[in-house]
């Protein structure tokens, strides 16, 4: 059963709030799929969304790198670790266990790290559920609408 979880439209201007909203409605998970057309600013929600957990590594798009790892302190002041997987130069799912994605997830669903990953339809296969599926669709330009849904039960989507 798939569950929609929250529903936003935000801009530039007050993508911030938007942050904040998303963080308080998806703090139970660590798995995140993050889904949206070129452009629709998924690697810019999660700069942001790193920026508010004050991540102190340097953000960035791990588009050639295909993993990109931030430390944040949590509330409790424990190290936290987010992986940022970009999936946009895989063919398969294939090629994102050969980069070593599995281990990433696997960290997520154990509870020791988050995974943040973009372009999650090219190995959907990987995506163990629960997950967080985030769609971000471009109304205009300079206005999203982010569609939060938990995906439970099984595997893939």
């Amino acid at each position: 059963m798939d569950t929609q979880i929250l529903q936003i439209s935000y801009s530039l201007n007050d993508i911030e709030q938007a942050v904040k909203r998303f963080w308080e409605a998806v703090q139970p998970y660590s798995l995140f799929a993050f889904s949206g057309e070129m452009g629709a600013g998924k690697t810019t929600f999660i700069h942001k969304l790193c920026d508010y957990l004050h991540v102190q590594d340097a953000v960035s798009s791990p588009t050639f790198a295909l993993i990109n790892e931030y430390h944040f302190m949590d509330a409790h002041g424990s190290d936290k670790i987010i992986y940022h997987l970009d999936w946009y130069r895989l063919r398969d799912s294939e090629d994102a266990f050969n980069a070593g994605m599995e281990d990433c997830i696997e960290q997520a669903i154990a509870g020791t790290a988050f995974c943040f990953i973009e372009w999650p339809e090219k190995a959907k296969e990987l995506l163990v559920r629960p997950y967080l599926w985030i769609n971000i669709k471009t109304k205009d330009i300079s206005e999203r609408e982010m569609t939060v849904n938990l995906m439970e039960l099984g595997i893939g989507n």
